[in-house]
């Protein structure tokens, strides 16, 4: 049976509860969206922000690509998908606060440590490798740091990713403009799926803690 049918299966429930039960919501909803903010997170189909946040509809502005990374601002033309959900959010929606989520067992953030798809031909792995060449530089300082690519290596990767998506989010103008007006504020989150728990950046310390 196509999977298809499971899904449309699944709509049958959400039209029977989840929607008659925020039928107002939605209702408030048809009139347009006005999240207070943007959650980056990872493609990985384990962590579903609206699930791990148990948010309402309309209540968060979601992008998520592989390994939850925010290019660095360039003014090239081009197809700049994530650059242009955080334009439409930050000058349209002008959400007030920006969530970059990474997650425990990533296989973006494990491909950039290990250079698994490095040196791959078209449609076996080059546009990966091309998209976790940003970790580059922190893929060498986890390796300087760790004799052998173990656990502890791929969670720091993983968290090392979250301040490179940090950083590269504060070289778009109109990002660091609002950040400094304090229009804006800047978080940085790991989810860790064996866990169930997360933990949220202080940047002050660069340290990651349960909440």
């Amino acid at each position: 049976m196509p999977y298809l049918n499971r899904l449309i299966e699944g709509y049958h429930r959400f039209r029977e509860k989840d929607w008659e039960h925020e039928r107002e919501r939605w209702s408030e909803l048809a009139e347009g969206q006005s999240p207070r903010v943007m959650i980056l997170s990872c493609a990985d189909s384990r962590v579903d922000p609206a699930q791990i946040f148990d948010a309402r509809p309309g209540e968060m502005f979601v992008v998520r690509n592989i390994a939850a990374l925010a290019p660095p601002y360039e003014t090239s033309r081009g197809f700049h998908g994530v650059s242009a959900a955080l334009e439409f959010a930050v000058t349209q929606l002008k959400v007030s606060e920006i969530l970059v989520m990474g997650h425990g067992l990533c296989g973006g953030c494990a491909a950039a440590l290990t250079g698994q798809f490095d040196e791959t031909e078209p449609g076996e792995g080059h546009f990966i490798a091309d998209w976790v060449r940003m970790l580059s530089g922190a893929r060498d300082e986890v390796k300087a740091r760790h004799e052998a690519l173990d656990r502890a290596a791929f969670l720091e990767m993983e968290r090392e990713a979250v301040k490179v998506s940090l950083a590269n989010l504060r070289t778009f103008p109109w990002i660091a403009e609002r950040e400094r007006a304090g229009e804006l504020k800047l978080h940085g989150a790991h989810f860790s799926i064996s866990e169930g728990k997360l933990y949220v950046l202080d940047e002050a310390e660069a340290e990651f803690r349960p909440v």
